[in-house]
C-alpha cells in the first residue's frame, strides 16, 4: 500500500530523512517510533503528500504521491495531525464534514453520500453526540476523536496519525488506538507515530524505528524491540521484557546505577520474607 524508496529530504539546510527505505504493507497497522527529532513526521508528511522528497519517490496505492494532485493524494490518504485545534469554532458536524471535500468540485454541494458518510464517521468515532456542539468546547480527547471522524469521513484505503496518543489520558489512549486497530481489521492500512513503544507494541503489526534520519529496524514488535535496538534508537540503557498481560514485549528505561541483570533477577526472585517471618504469597 505504502512504499518509500531511498526517500532524502532537507529543511532548513538539515537533512531530517537520509536515503530511507520502507514498506507498509496493505490492512496492517504500522508505528514508526524513535526519539524526538528523529524524522517521524517528516516521514509521515512525505506519505500524505505535504513535503516532496529532495530524491527517492513514495508511492501510495501505486501511484508516485509527487505525481498526483492535492485532491487525488486525499482520495488516497487520510491524516489526523497532533494539533487537533481548529481555527474556528464550527460545530463538529462541520469539522467532520470537511472530510468530503477530496470527493467534490470546488462549488458542488454536499450530497446525501457526503451526509451519510459523515454520519458513518462519526458513529465509529464515537462522537455522533457531540455533533451540534462547538469543536471548541468539547475536551482533548474528544476532540482527537473528531480529527479522526474527519479522517475516516475521507473513506481513503489508507490513515496517516501524527502522534495520535499524545497529551491524551490512559483511557483515551486505548480508545483511540483500539479504534485504529479495529479499522485494520477491516482492511484499512494504518502508519501512526507513536512515542510509547510499549502501546506501539500491544496495538501494531509493524514497528519502524528511526533515528538521525535513518531507519534502524523494520519489523514485528518482537524482532524490532529488542534491547541493542532501543538502546541506540534513544541512547539509553533499557531492559525489554514480556508483559505476562498482553503478552508483548514492554520496554523498561534503567536508571544509571540499575543493571539489566538486577532486573532479571529481581523479577524471578522466590517470594520476599515478611517483618513477621511468613511469606508473601
Amino acid at each position: 500500500m505504502i512504499h518509500g524508496q531511498d526517500v532524502t529530504l532537507s529543511l532548513g539546510g538539515a537533512r531530517i530523512l537520509d536515503d530511507v527505505s520502507f514498506g507498509i504493507e496493505s490492512g496492517t497497522f504500522t508505528a514508526v517510533c524513535g526519539p524526538n527529532g528523529a524524522g517521524k513526521t517528516t516521514l509521515l508528511r512525505t506519505v500524505n503528500g505535504a513535503l516532496s522528497p529532495d530524491a527517492g519517490r513514495v508511492v501510495v496505492d501505486g501511484e508516485d504521491v509527487a505525481t498526483l494532485s492535492a485532491k487525488a493524494i486525499a482520495r488516497r490518504v487520510a491524516t489526523v495531525p497532533q494539533d487537533t485545534s481548529v481555527a474556528f469554532d464550527f460545530p463538529v458536524r462541520d469539522v467532520v464534514a470537511m472530510g468530503r471535500t477530496a470527493h467534490r468540485g470546488r462549488f458542488e454541494r454536499a450530497t446525501a453520500d457526503d451526509r451519510d458518510a459523515v454520519d458513518r464517521a462519526l458513529e465509529r468515532a464515537q462522537v455522533t453526540e457531540l455533533a451540534d456542539r462547538p469543536v471548541g468546547t468539547v475536551s482533548g480527547g474528544e476532540r482527537q476523536r473528531v480529527m479522526l471522524a474527519r479522517a475516516l469521513a475521507q473513506e481513503t484505503p489508507a490513515l496517516v496519525l501524527d502522534e495520535p496518543t499524545a497529551s491524551l489520558d490512559v483511557n483515551h489512549q486505548i480508545r483511540t488506538l483500539s479504534l485504529v486497530r479495529s479499522l485494520v481489521e477491516e482492511g484499512k492500512t494504518a502508519l501512526a507515530a507513536i512515542h510509547d513503544l510499549d502501546l506501539a507494541a500491544r496495538f501494531c503489526d509493524e514497528l519502524l524505528v528511526v533515528a538521525d534520519g535513518r531507519v534502524l529496524a523494520a519489523g514485528p514488535p518482537t524482532d524490532v524491540l529488542t534491547e541493542d535496538v532501543v538502546e541506540r534508537a534513544f541512547g539509553t540503557r533499557v531492559a525489554v521484557r514480556t508483559n505476562p498481560v498482553t503478552g508483548t514485549p514492554t520496554v523498561t528505561t534503567l536508571g544509571s546505577g540499575t543493571h539489566t541483570q538486577d532486573l532479571t533477577e529481581r523479577s524471578v526472585a522466590p517470594s520476599a520474607h515478611r517483618p513477621d517471618g511468613g511469606h508473601e504469597e
